[in-house]
């Protein structure tokens, strides 16, 4: 039988321990879906493939039931756009954001340190999340930038860590 404090001592541990800032996009049913991660990860090379985590929100389960999506990996200049991404509330989509739409679909913002155009290999259920693997089909570099980091609860700079 699990602790149960393992759990918050867990979170309590990876707020210790800074990540990079995604914005992960797809076309949803009902249009355009999006959502903060910081789990995203790089798995193989050859062939390409990411993955990240997701837990069970509605953009979520969009995501999850998309034949494609895109991986933004941001740099300082959104900040804000990944503030509004994690939150329930926030601005999506907006045309001040910059988004723009790939002819498969998607939406993509081509202004990201670097967009990630990939289709699901595995969804693998952990507990109340869902961890993805995706390959990788395309890779669009965008403007060189800052790192934007995700640590102890708030995103900050290189500058701020």
């Amino acid at each position: 039988m699990q602790d149960p404090g393992v759990s918050e001592r867990m979170k309590g541990a990876f707020r210790r321990y800074p990540t990079g800032v995604a914005v992960i996009t797809a076309n949803g049913p009902d249009g355009p879906v999006g959502l903060t991660a910081s789990s995203v990860a790089s798995v193989s090379v050859s062939p390409p493939a990411l993955s990240f985590s997701v837990m069970g929100t509605r953009s979520a389960q969009a995501l999850l039931s998309a034949p494609s999506l895109v991986v933004h990996l941001l740099g300082t200049r959104h900040t804000d756009l990944a503030w509004h991404f994690s939150h329930s509330d926030g601005e999506r989509f907006t045309a001040d954001q910059g988004w723009s739409t790939l002819p498969s679909g998607e939406p993509i913002l081509f202004d990201a340190v670097a967009a990630l155009r990939g289709a699901p290999l595995h969804l693998v259920p952990v507990g109340d999340s869902t961890l993805v693997v995706a390959g990788v089909l395309e890779v669009f570099h965008g403007p060189e930038d800052r790192p934007l980091i995700h640590h102890s609860r708030k995103f900050m700079t290189s500058e701020e860590f």
